[in-house]
């Protein structure tokens, strides 16, 4: 009888096994064949979630956009890797296939060694990987092609800008199924486009990196120095640093803007790169636009940097002759609690990296409405400019800053019904009659004070792959511009298309932590230094007072008084040392409890509950048997 159940409950066992992997099998070939485009994403940025900006790309593409992707299957086979990420690219082109009802459509190919499809890859640009001493080549690049026989390459697709798969392939899409593109036109004191800036090289520079994404997309017009009106096709100016602007431009922008035109603008107070490109001159790092924004209800505060303690970025210093890092206050990284949320340009930007960047204020009297897009945390302060020009002291900075406990605004949205900067009287005779004293409608206008957070060292890493220079943004700060423009000029269809991730994630609480201990232990520092100054002095002075009256220290009170002297300092230099220890020991402490926390003790604590349920079902068990 015993038997007889045993073996029953082994048949109902295997059964129930056997039923488990026949459930299993199926529901996965159901899932594979019915819910193939449905996704779940639980990870924190929607790293595997396709943005609204590459869904509405992908809706509106009329004509069929074909991708190839040549990828070599002895590749996969050298490096698991390169196929894991193959996977990848493969499986975002299908949901594209899917999303867009066919008019995306991916064709695979193998270019093997010597074959026409190899042949066909080279031709098209894609780049061949060394797989050996043989001199075979792999290859994993794309191509993408649409119906009037427009071609877009990706001669190699890099792992290491994963993050940015989705802009790549999404801005691909956008350029060969766009007939018309929007009109931007350039008005900028900078070489941002590649010109020659008169009196500073006479070599052409390449554009920035910025203006590389902005042509993609854009059909960008450069307004010159002398133009006197703004070309008819332009429906958004991209104003970057505007300097000694002629009355002429500078009466055309201001019209252009009354008359439904629409501006993104870039002032700064304290414009590093403008300052290098001229020497260090401190004039060439401001922008001149004061009475067009003073008309628009907007003031760029000249003589101030905007400061921040939650924003500051950390930076490599030299300290008495070594390299340290420290918190600069001036060049700040910020995230998304200092953006406007509600503000569809600023949809997915993560992460915006400035340099001695300015603070916008609103001018009530304008009567136009004044939008901060960004703004800074309330441990925020003016600094002022000339403490931050010609070789700043980071750690002073950092450590006599106080916080104003309100927030200051670095970008702005304007809008309203705003007035002309220009008088009738001022007017020319042959303007008179078109001039507009007040917008008809509201302007759109975004101003942003910072220039330098457009230059390539500010959000750019560039990486050597074979003979070509691979960049890997770790900011968004070129998402940020291109969002804008098409939000001005009404295509909001990349809106929200970003990299995906941040190079750095740190925790809040740490920072705070490290903050806060680091200007404890930096006051103190100051303050032993100060008394080490006072002490040091105060020896020089009288060893200097007994050589010039020719006495030599010999009696005893003269003696003491240099060794009390000396024994200060080195007692004052051993506090200063254990206030530099005690502050990476903190530090250090606080690392190791984390590591601690994430490593060890979410497992002891599941190891434990583990134990104590194991001994609950013994327990239990062993009642039953009784």
């Amino acid at each position: 009888m015993v038997l007889s159940k045993h073996f029953n409950r082994s048949v109902v066992h295997g059964f129930s096994i056997i039923l488990a992997l026949i459930i299993f099998v199926c529901s996965n070939i159901v899932s594979s064949s019915f819910f193939k485009s449905f996704r779940l994403d639980f990870s924190e940025q929607g790293l595997f979630t396709l943005s609204e900006g590459t869904k509405k790309v992908l809706l509106n593409v009329d004509e069929e956009v074909v991708v190839r992707l040549y990828f070599s299957k002895i590749l996969g086979e050298i490096s698991p890797a390169q196929s894991a990420y193959f996977g990848r690219v493969r499986e975002l082109l299908e949901r594209y296939e899917h999303i867009s009802r066919g008019k995306v459509r991916l064709e695979l190919f193998n270019p093997e060694p010597f074959s026409d499809t190899e042949d066909r890859a080279v031709s098209f640009g894609i780049q061949g990987i060394p797989l050996g001493n043989a001199g075979d080549l792999g290859y994993f690049g794309l191509v993408a092609l649409n119906s009037v026989d427009d071609i877009e390459t990706i001669p190699y697709m890099s792992s290491e800008r994963e993050a940015f798969l989705e802009y790549d392939l999404t801005k691909i899409i956008h350029k060969l199924s766009v007939t018309q593109r929007q009109s931007v036109g350039l008005v900028s004191s900078l070489p941002i486009n590649g010109q020659m800036t008169p009196g500073v090289t006479s070599q052409r520079m390449q554009p920035w990196a910025v203006m590389n994404q902005v042509h993609d997309l854009f059909d960008v017009q450069t307004i010159e120095p002398d133009a006197s009106e703004i070309p008819k096709e332009v429906g958004t100016l991209l104003i970057v640093h505007p300097r000694n602007l002629t009355p002429q431009l500078s009466y055309a922008i201001d019209q252009f803007v009354l008359n439904g035109g629409r501006a993104l603008v870039f002032v700064d107070p304290n414009a590093e790169i403008g300052m290098a490109l001229n020497r260090g001159v401190p004039q060439a790092g401001e922008s001149d636009f004061g009475k067009i924004l003073s008309a628009w209800g907007v003031k760029l505060i000249r003589e101030s940097v905007l400061g921040d303690l939650e924003s500051a970025r950390r930076v490599n210093v030299n300290l008495k002759g070594k390299v340290a890092t420290a918190d600069y206050v001036a060049w700040l990284k910020f995230g998304r609690r200092n953006l406007d949320s509600n503000d569809a340009a600023l949809a997915e930007i993560d992460r915006i990296n400035i340099a001695s960047g300015g603070i916008l204020e609103a001018i009530p009297s304008a009567g136009t409405e004044f939008y901060p897009l960004i703004r800074s945390g309330k441990k925020a302060m003016q600094i002022e400019r000339k403490k931050i020009q010609n070789q700043p002291d980071v750690v002073g900075l950092y450590r006599d800053f106080k916080p104003g406990g309100k927030t200051l605004t670095f970008a702005a949205r304007i809008k309203g019904k705003a007035k002309s900067a220009y008088s009738l009287d001022s007017v020319s005779k042959e303007k008179l009659g078109s001039h507009k004293t007040i917008a008809e409608k509201s302007i759109n206008v975004v101003v942003v004070a910072d220039t330098d957070m457009l230059h390539d060292q500010f959000w750019i890493q560039e990486r050597k792959l074979f003979d070509k220079l691979l960049s890997i943004p770790h900011a968004h700060n070129g998402a940020f511009v291109i969002n804008l423009l098409e939000n001005l000029g009404g295509g909001p269809a990349l809106i929200g298309l970003r990299g995906r991730g941040e190079t750095s994630r740190p925790f809040t609480l740490v920072e705070n932590i490290r903050q806060n201990a680091e200007r404890k232990y930096l006051v103190k520092e100051q303050e032993l230094e100060k008394r080490l100054a006072v002490v040091q002095a105060k020896l020089n002075d009288l060893l200097e007072q007994k050589q010039v009256n020719g006495d030599s220290i010999v009696n005893e009170e003269d003696r003491e008084a240099v060794n009390d002297f000396r024994r200060q300092m080195v007692l004052i230099r051993k506090e200063l040392r254990g206030v530099q220890l005690a502050l990476r020991r903190d530090i250090d402490n606080l690392d190791g409890w984390l590591k601690f926390f994430n490593i060890a003790f979410i497992p002891l604590i599941l190891g434990l509950f583990s134990l104590v349920w194991a001994a609950l079902r013994k327990a239990k068990r062993g009642k039953v048997s009784a």
